[in-house]
Protein backbone atom coordinates (compact mmCIF):
# COMPACT_ATOMS: atom_id res chain seq x y z
CA UNK A 1 0.00 0.00 0.00
CA UNK A 2 1.64 3.23 -1.14
CA UNK A 3 1.41 6.14 1.26
CA UNK A 4 1.65 9.77 0.18
CA UNK A 5 3.41 12.55 2.09
CA UNK A 6 1.09 13.97 4.70
CA UNK A 7 -0.66 10.64 5.42
CA UNK A 8 -1.01 10.11 9.15
CA UNK A 9 -0.71 6.82 10.99
CA UNK A 10 -1.72 7.94 14.45
CA UNK A 11 0.98 10.40 15.59
CA UNK A 12 3.24 9.54 12.64
CA UNK A 13 3.13 11.77 9.55
CA UNK A 14 4.61 10.31 6.36
CA UNK A 15 7.30 12.56 4.85
CA UNK A 16 8.67 10.51 1.96
CA UNK A 17 9.28 6.99 0.69
CA UNK A 18 12.69 5.44 1.36
CA UNK A 19 12.41 2.09 -0.39
CA UNK A 20 10.50 -1.14 -0.94
CA UNK A 21 11.21 -4.84 -0.68
CA UNK A 22 9.58 -8.23 -0.45
CA UNK A 23 7.91 -7.49 2.88
CA UNK A 24 6.66 -3.99 2.26
CA UNK A 25 7.53 -0.33 1.87
CA UNK A 26 9.57 1.90 4.14
CA UNK A 27 8.90 5.59 4.74
CA UNK A 28 10.51 8.45 6.57
CA UNK A 29 7.95 9.89 9.00
CA UNK A 30 7.69 12.48 11.74
CA UNK A 31 6.60 11.50 15.23
CA UNK A 32 4.42 14.45 16.27
CA UNK A 33 4.38 13.38 19.91
CA UNK A 34 8.14 13.39 20.41
CA UNK A 35 9.20 15.66 17.55
CA UNK A 36 11.60 13.21 15.91
CA UNK A 37 11.95 11.49 12.56
CA UNK A 38 11.36 7.74 12.44
CA UNK A 39 11.13 4.96 9.88
CA UNK A 40 7.76 3.33 9.20
CA UNK A 41 7.59 -0.03 7.47
CA UNK A 42 4.16 -1.01 6.09
CA UNK A 43 3.47 -4.51 4.83
CA UNK A 44 0.95 -5.06 2.01
CA UNK A 45 -2.72 -5.53 2.94
CA UNK A 46 -2.59 -8.86 1.08
CA UNK A 47 -0.03 -10.10 3.59
CA UNK A 48 -2.33 -9.09 6.44
CA UNK A 49 -4.81 -11.65 5.11
CA UNK A 50 -2.19 -14.38 5.39
CA UNK A 51 -2.09 -15.40 9.06
CA UNK A 52 1.38 -16.96 8.74
CA UNK A 53 2.98 -13.88 7.14
CA UNK A 54 1.24 -11.57 9.58
CA UNK A 55 2.40 -13.68 12.52
CA UNK A 56 5.98 -13.65 11.25
CA UNK A 57 5.94 -9.89 10.77
CA UNK A 58 4.57 -9.32 14.28
CA UNK A 59 6.97 -11.77 15.89
CA UNK A 60 9.96 -10.18 14.17
CA UNK A 61 8.92 -6.75 15.43
CA UNK A 62 8.33 -8.10 18.93
CA UNK A 63 11.63 -9.96 19.01
CA UNK A 64 13.54 -6.82 18.06
CA UNK A 65 11.30 -4.68 20.28
CA UNK A 66 12.17 -6.81 23.29
CA UNK A 67 15.78 -5.69 22.95
CA UNK A 68 17.13 -2.38 24.17
CA UNK A 69 20.75 -1.95 23.14
CA UNK A 70 22.68 0.75 21.24
CA UNK A 71 23.85 -1.83 18.68
CA UNK A 72 20.37 -3.17 17.87
CA UNK A 73 17.74 -1.33 15.82
CA UNK A 74 15.22 0.23 18.22
CA UNK A 75 11.56 -0.59 17.59
CA UNK A 76 9.09 2.05 18.82
CA UNK A 77 5.63 0.83 17.88
CA UNK A 78 3.57 -1.80 16.06
CA UNK A 79 0.15 -0.95 14.61
CA UNK A 80 -2.19 -1.11 11.61
CA UNK A 81 -3.37 1.44 9.04
CA UNK A 82 -6.35 0.67 6.79
CA UNK A 83 -5.84 -3.02 7.49
CA UNK A 84 -2.10 -2.96 6.74
CA UNK A 85 0.27 -3.71 9.64
CA UNK A 86 3.18 -1.34 10.19
CA UNK A 87 6.16 -1.09 12.49
CA UNK A 88 7.87 2.12 13.59
CA UNK A 89 11.59 2.12 14.31
CA UNK A 90 14.42 4.55 14.77
CA UNK A 91 15.54 6.13 11.51
CA UNK A 92 19.09 5.12 10.65
CA UNK A 93 21.30 7.21 8.39
CA UNK A 94 24.37 5.63 6.90
CA UNK A 95 24.80 2.39 4.96
CA UNK A 96 24.75 -1.35 5.35
CA UNK A 97 28.04 -3.12 5.92
CA UNK A 98 27.59 -4.69 2.46
CA UNK A 99 27.43 -1.22 0.85
CA UNK A 100 30.45 -0.09 2.84
CA UNK A 101 32.49 -3.13 1.78
CA UNK A 102 31.75 -2.42 -1.88
CA UNK A 103 33.93 0.67 -1.46
CA UNK A 104 36.88 -1.42 -0.29
CA UNK A 105 38.09 -3.25 2.78
CA UNK A 106 37.85 -1.70 6.21
CA UNK A 107 41.00 -0.63 8.07
CA UNK A 108 41.86 -3.35 10.65
CA UNK A 109 41.16 -1.08 13.61
CA UNK A 110 37.74 -0.06 12.24
CA UNK A 111 36.86 -3.67 11.41
CA UNK A 112 37.72 -4.73 14.97
CA UNK A 113 35.63 -1.88 16.39
CA UNK A 114 32.60 -2.85 14.29
CA UNK A 115 33.03 -6.53 15.21
CA UNK A 116 33.15 -5.65 18.92
CA UNK A 117 29.95 -3.59 18.64
CA UNK A 118 28.16 -6.41 16.83
CA UNK A 119 29.35 -8.88 19.47
CA UNK A 120 27.96 -6.64 22.23
CA UNK A 121 24.60 -6.41 20.46
CA UNK A 122 24.43 -10.17 19.95
CA UNK A 123 25.39 -10.75 23.58
CA UNK A 124 22.48 -8.54 24.69
CA UNK A 125 20.11 -10.50 22.43
CA UNK A 126 21.42 -13.83 23.76
CA UNK A 127 20.86 -12.65 27.33
CA UNK A 128 17.19 -12.25 26.37
CA UNK A 129 17.17 -15.72 24.84
CA UNK A 130 17.08 -14.43 21.24
CA UNK A 131 19.46 -15.83 18.61
CA UNK A 132 19.61 -13.85 15.35
CA UNK A 133 20.58 -16.72 12.94
CA UNK A 134 20.88 -14.51 9.83
CA UNK A 135 23.94 -12.32 10.37
CA UNK A 136 25.34 -11.05 7.09
CA UNK A 137 26.60 -7.69 5.81
CA UNK A 138 23.11 -6.78 4.54
CA UNK A 139 21.72 -7.10 8.08
CA UNK A 140 24.41 -4.97 9.69
CA UNK A 141 24.17 -1.20 9.42
CA UNK A 142 26.90 1.39 9.99
CA UNK A 143 25.53 4.78 10.98
CA UNK A 144 27.12 8.05 9.92
CA UNK A 145 28.71 8.36 13.36
CA UNK A 146 30.28 4.90 13.04
CA UNK A 147 27.92 2.89 15.22
CA UNK A 148 27.08 -0.68 14.18
CA UNK A 149 23.41 -1.71 14.31
CA UNK A 150 22.02 -5.22 13.97
CA UNK A 151 18.91 -5.36 11.76
CA UNK A 152 16.35 -7.96 10.71
CA UNK A 153 15.50 -10.43 13.44
CA UNK A 154 13.28 -12.24 10.92
CA UNK A 155 15.00 -15.60 11.38
CA UNK A 156 15.50 -15.19 15.10
CA UNK A 157 15.10 -18.15 17.39
CA UNK A 158 13.98 -17.81 20.98
CA UNK A 159 15.81 -20.17 23.30
CA UNK A 160 13.56 -19.35 26.24
CA UNK A 161 10.19 -17.63 26.64
CA UNK A 162 10.07 -13.98 27.61
CA UNK A 163 7.50 -13.24 30.28
CA UNK A 164 5.22 -10.28 29.91
CA UNK A 165 2.69 -8.76 32.32
CA UNK A 166 1.04 -11.33 34.54
CA UNK A 167 3.68 -13.93 33.69
CA UNK A 168 2.36 -14.43 30.16
CA UNK A 169 4.83 -15.26 27.41
CA UNK A 170 5.10 -12.14 25.28
CA UNK A 171 6.80 -13.56 22.20
CA UNK A 172 6.66 -17.25 21.33
CA UNK A 173 7.07 -20.56 23.19
CA UNK A 174 10.51 -21.94 23.99
CA UNK A 175 12.54 -23.20 21.02
CA UNK A 176 10.09 -21.70 18.51
CA UNK A 177 11.61 -20.31 15.34
CA UNK A 178 10.49 -17.04 13.80
CA UNK A 179 11.09 -17.40 10.04
CA UNK A 180 10.67 -14.30 7.90
CA UNK A 181 11.43 -13.01 4.47
CA UNK A 182 14.29 -10.54 4.28
CA UNK A 183 14.07 -7.06 2.80
CA UNK A 184 17.68 -6.80 1.72
CA UNK A 185 16.74 -5.02 -1.52
CA UNK A 186 15.86 -1.87 0.39
CA UNK A 187 18.42 -1.75 3.20
CA UNK A 188 15.31 -0.97 5.21
CA UNK A 189 14.75 -4.01 7.36
CA UNK A 190 11.99 -3.78 9.91
CA UNK A 191 11.76 -0.08 9.39
CA UNK A 192 15.43 0.84 9.26
CA UNK A 193 16.45 2.88 6.29
CA UNK A 194 19.34 5.08 5.43
CA UNK A 195 19.18 8.47 3.85
CA UNK A 196 19.86 7.72 0.21
CA UNK A 197 20.30 11.40 -0.48
CA UNK A 198 23.42 11.52 1.68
Amino acid sequence: MALTPGTRLGPFEILDRLGAGGMGEVYRARDSKLGREVAVKVIPVAFAGDPDRLRRFQLEARAAGALNHPNILAIHELGTHDGAPFVVSELLEGETLRERLKKGSLPPRKAAEIAAQIARGLSAAHEKGIIHRDLKPENLFITKDGRAKILDFGLAKLTRPEEGPGGLTSLVPTEKSIPMESDTETNALVGAAHDRAS
